[in-house]
């Protein structure tokens, strides 16, 4: 026998805190994924959705298929916005598609007097 009885019997006795120390690592980890990924795409996600939510008529687009334009029309209540693209084209394109606002206009002012 190589393995005395007194090691055999240490070995086998692990208990609660043995458990919990064996999960310490697996929580670790899984904090840093929260942070380093979760988290960060979260905020992209927020703050994509403030841009779309905030689209006027007038911005300068880019869509994510790389089509620059100007907003013409903007449906409210709908996932869509009309985007001319050249001198008379226009196109609608779904609000979620627009993957960057290049210039805003300001809002009209209610009264300049």
């Amino acid at each position: 026998m190589l393995i005395t009885p007194a090691f055999a019997q240490a070995a086998g006795g692990a208990g609660a805190g043995g458990a919990f120390a064996q999960f310490v690592p697996l929580i670790l980890i899984f904090a840093i994924m929260y942070f380093l990924l979760i988290r960060p795409q979260q905020k992209k996600v927020k703050d994509h959705r403030a841009m779309v939510e905030a689209l006027r008529r007038g911005d300068q687009v880019v869509t994510q298929g790389g089509i620059l334009g100007k907003v013409v029309k903007v449906k409210e209540g709908e996932a869509e916005v009309e985007v001319e693209i050249a001198q008379g084209v226009t196109v609608r394109v779904v609000r979620s598609t627009i993957a960057q606002v290049r210039s805003k206009t300001e809002p009209a002012a209610a009264n300049s007097n």
